[in-house]
């Protein structure tokens, strides 16, 4: 039963240091193949305030969502010839790795459950430091490294968020105009 307690921080400490070190630390390299991970999907959840509508799509085909779910299955496959010596441990691994992916793509269909679930991950996005909290499925790792930092529920997500509602305003209000502009146009 060991194995299982071993798996989870296994697999929590491949979570950080492949987020740290492969995602941002490779893959802010335009020629990496890990590229889409800062280039694609911290651009687009930025701009849409966490949401990133790509997890709406299948998970085959060569794109963000895809890469991650083959990076994960062949993580997980490279852990299957444990199996028969540490059954716990590989069947942890194997439920860390679809554990992941569930969380991660929930996160970013459904912000708000991502700021009260999983707001280590929501910091990580949202937060003015996108080099912390590397963390998706829990934070431990973050905290014995040093590198969570709280965003959620600080005066700073405050005010970014005031900042936002008032942009969303604006801008319905704008597209709102232009929708009223464009029917008196054809009225006319």
């Amino acid at each position: 039963m060991i194995g299982i307690a071993l798996g989870l921080a296994y697999a929590n400490a491949g979570e950080w240091l492949m987020h740290k070190h492969v995602l941002h630390g490779s893959g802010r390299k335009r020629s990496s193949f890990w590229s889409f991970h800062w280039l694609d999907h911290h651009r687009v959840v930025r701009l849409n305030g966490h949401r990133d509508e790509a997890y709406e799509r299948s998970v085959l085909g060569w794109h963000p969502q895809g890469k991650e779910a083959l990076m994960l299955t062949l993580a997980t496959a490279a852990h299957l010839p444990l199996l028969p010596i540490a059954p716990f441990f590989t069947a942890t691994v194997v439920y860390s790795a679809i554990d992941y992916y569930r969380k991660h793509k929930r996160s970013h269909l459904d912000p708000e459950w991502a700021r009260e679930h999983l707001p280590w991950h929501y910091d990580h996005h949202m937060g003015p430091n996108q080099d912390a909290n590397w963390c998706v499925t829990r934070p431990w790792f973050d905290h014995v490294m040093g590198t969570r930092v709280p965003y959620v529920g600080t005066e700073r997500e405050r005010l970014d968020r005031e900042r936002a509602a008032r942009r969303a305003e604006r801008k319905a209000a704008r597209e709102a105009g232009a929708r009223e502009a464009a029917g008196e146009r054809e009225a006319a």
